[in-house]
């Protein structure tokens, strides 16, 4: 099984945030974890978003980077090709998502489409989930 997560549930590996607890439960049970390329500066811009607001001290943040970059050598990256923004942009028209939403259940629908292992996928944001649903994923 791969488990696949958008930066909603990336995050939240990293910054004490709801649902954090259940996101690290499943990433620790789950063989393979996969992410969008995106993701890494979605990510960081979360992060450093909670430093500049004085939510994390400097050695927070610090400990926080170092630790997504030492993850993200784990992670089985999906890239934004030709092919996963051209459906991007169909998934787009089909359901009310944003763009980069759109283009996590893209990269999370190639993956799926060129492997034999179930793909899972976990989000935190309703309508994302509703379209990953209906395209037919596992929705964590």
């Amino acid at each position: 099984m791969i488990l696949y997560l958008d930066t909603s549930a990336l995050v939240k590996l990293y910054i004490a945030e709801p649902g954090s607890d259940d996101v690290k439960t499943k990433v620790e049970a789950a063989p393979v974890i996969s992410v969008s390329r995106v993701a890494y500066v979605e990510a960081r811009a979360g992060i450093a978003r909670k430093y500049r607001a004085g939510e994390l001290s400097l050695k927070e943040y610090k400990r926080m980077v170092e630790d997504l970059d030492k993850d993200w050598e784990r992670y089985f990256i999906v890239e934004v090709s030709e092919s996963v923004v051209k459906l991007g942009g169909e998934l787009a028209d089909r359901y009310p998502l944003r763009g980069f939403d759109a283009l996590h259940l893209a990269s999370a629908l190639f993956l799926r489409n060129r492997t034999s292992l179930e793909v899972s996928f976990l989000c935190f944001d309703e309508r994302l989930k509703g379209a990953a649903e209906a395209e037919g994923l596992t929705v964590e």
